[in-house]
């Protein structure tokens, strides 16, 4: 007799797209950072940030392969991590510094915790901190925009290192926001990343909550500051943290309350590294250590089942 009926464990839920159809939106909303940072920063943007995607699935392939576990390359996240990676680093990083950001971003961060949902915090993220932390000369070298054009690599200051210096000259807003200036290969065309961040939205693929929380916090501290608030958001990585690490499923609160209380949490932080502590940018430590509170939010936020509260 056929089966008509076939019962299985809850839930039934079945959500309507795949991680690896997610991490393709992903990839597509980082396109237009990928080829600002090959037009302002040249051919060499482009290797660096290949060979970080490349050493992020070698790297999650081996992983699998010695520990015999199935191959999860084909979900694109490995792929994503690499991307962010590499539109996180300074053109003029030597390559092999990059591969071992990747192996730290995967294997440590990524893999050793279990893979894909349970790391505690953004692989990418992380990656850049221990580069930062490590090589901190060769991380903080910034190319001025065309240097390819010249016959010799010219450095020169981020407008973050401007304003922590008190002295130098700022870009206009225009260079700002199409991207002339000196940074990371992903943060500098503001133009780029409201794009992806459109697109991200549009597909539904993150809440716009983190985001705006972020940035808005940013803002008006820096108002309150008495400094320039839209060139603290034009600044540094902000955009690219707030739209593209502060809203990792694995790694951000689930639930709207917790979104809110994350975004605001990473910009207050951003903003008193920014202008109280060592590092001219803060960034990456806002979103990590929101990464490290997260379980907190979920908890304070997620609503309980009913008739499961305490007696």
């Amino acid at each position: 007799m056929e089966k008509k009926l076939i019962v299985t464990p809850s839930p039934h839920l079945k959500a309507p797209k795949t991680t690896s159809q997610v991490m393709l939106d992903v990839i597509i909303a980082l396109m237009p950072a990928v080829i600002a940072a090959g037009i302002i920063f040249g051919l060499r943007a482009l290797v660096l940030i290949a060979v970080c995607a490349m050493s992020c699935v070698v790297f999650e392939y081996l992983f699998c392969v010695l520990l015999k576990k199935p191959n999860t390359t084909s979900d694109l996240s490995a792929v994503v991590t690499g991307v962010i990676l590499g539109l996180n680093l300074p053109v003029t990083l030597p390559i092999w510094m990059a591969v071992i950001g990747a192996f730290i971003a995967i294997v440590v961060v990524k893999n050793l915790f279990g893979g894909l949902g349970q790391n505690f915090a953004n692989p990418a993220l992380v990656g850049r901190i221990v580069l930062m932390v490590s090589f901190a000369g060769q991380m903080t070298r910034w190319a001025e925009p065309f240097y390819y054009k010249a016959s010799e690599v010219v450095t020169t200051a981020t407008p973050l290192a401007v304003v922590s210096a008190g002295e130098g000259t700022l870009p206009s807003y225009l260079d700002m926001f199409l991207g002339v200036r000196a940074g990371s290969l992903g943060e500098t065309c503001v133009l780029a990343l409201l794009i992806g961040f459109v697109w991200l939205v549009a597909r539904r693929i993150i809440s716009p909550i983190t985001p705006i929380a972020f940035v808005g916090t940013v803002f008006v501290c820096s108002w309150l500051l008495g400094l320039d608030p839209l060139m603290s958001i034009m600044s540094g990585g902000l955009l690219l943290g707030a739209i593209f690490m502060a809203t990792d499923y694995a790694t951000t609160p689930i639930m709207p309350a917790g979104k809110l209380m994350f975004g605001i949490g990473a910009g207050l932080l951003t903003v008193l590294i920014r202008n109280f502590a060592g590092y001219p940018e803060g960034v990456s430590f806002g979103i990590l250590l929101m990464n490290i509170l997260t379980p907190y939010f979920d908890r304070w936020t997620t609503k309980k089942a009913f008739g499961g509260g305490e007696k």
